[in-house]
């Protein structure tokens, strides 16, 4: 039997990132060395449903490049990643007893905030990957939804939620991709960071309402809603490791971390 694996988030950043050698690319990479799950089931911000649930059921994925302006080498990557369709069904179907409606989505390929975190972590792209969409819903649902793939740990299943704690485009000092961040965007940051340790997750459930600074931190909310995902796949024993802290272009909060209770 496949170890437990752990639930994870990871701010995925510039699609650049793929392109880069730096601390956070290191850290994904030491992440996919450390961890070897026997799949990936990840949320993204970037597969966003108004209706349902849908689930890559492919038996090989396509990628997505979903992104404009960029070097044109990104357009080139590849990352030919297997689907797992006996996962897909398994998964449809934990989240139709819980409530949802899902659907199997055959033809649909990879986004980058899928295929390029998981191409720095396991780039041998050997690792069953099975994409669930993001529903347009309140933090407390993508909680639940979380909570139905929690038990896919157990078979040694990764569930990874993909966005970014701190997400203002608007903001971002494109030209420094080293400068230090706002002081709004590192006081949100690290009240999330905070309420997290202590696993208050009442309250950050509740972040718009109570975290400083959300709506300039999180102007839309789809870069930050896979987070909730990944909690709802925790635990209560479980806290957050961290993968990876920081921010790129001054307002591109780089937070990653895995659930899992301490040794």
């Amino acid at each position: 039997m496949s170890a437990r694996a752990p639930s994870v988030f990871i701010s995925h950043g510039s699609p650049t990132e793929a392109l880069e050698k730096d601390g956070y690319t290191a850290a994904l990479g030491e992440l996919g060395k450390r961890i070897s799950p026997s799949a990936v089931v990840v949320v993204s911000a970037h597969w966003t449903t108004a209706r349902g649930v849908g689930v890559t059921a492919a038996a090989r994925h396509r990628l997505i490049y979903d992104f404009g302006g960029f070097p044109s080498e990104l357009y080139r990557l590849e990352y030919p990643a297997p689907g797992d369709p006996r996962l897909a069904e398994a998964v449809a179907g934990r989240l139709v007893r819980a409530g949802f409606t899902a659907y199997l989505e055959p033809v649909r390929g990879l986004d980058h905030g899928a295929w390029i975190p998981l191409r720095l972590a396991w780039p041998k792209a050997d690792v069953p990957v099975v994409q669930v969409s993001l529903p347009e819903a309140p933090p407390e649902e993508l909680f639940l939804l979380g909570r139905a793939l929690e038990p896919l740990r157990d078979e040694g299943v990764l569930v990874l939620g993909s966005g970014g704690i701190v997400h203002n485009l608007m903001l971002l000092q494109w030209n420094d991709h080293d400068a230090p961040p706002h002081a709004w965007a590192a006081e949100f940051d690290a009240w999330v960071a905070e309420h997290l340790a202590r696993g208050d997750v009442e309250s950050v459930l509740d972040y718009r309402d109570r975290a400083p600074h959300a709506v300039r931190a999180a102007p839309t909310t789809e870069h930050l809603d896979p987070l909730f995902v990944a909690l709802g796949a925790g635990t209560e024993k479980e806290r957050p490791f961290s993968i990876f802290e920081g921010f790129h272009y001054g307002s591109l909060g780089m937070r990653s971390f895995e659930l899992r209770e301490a040794a």
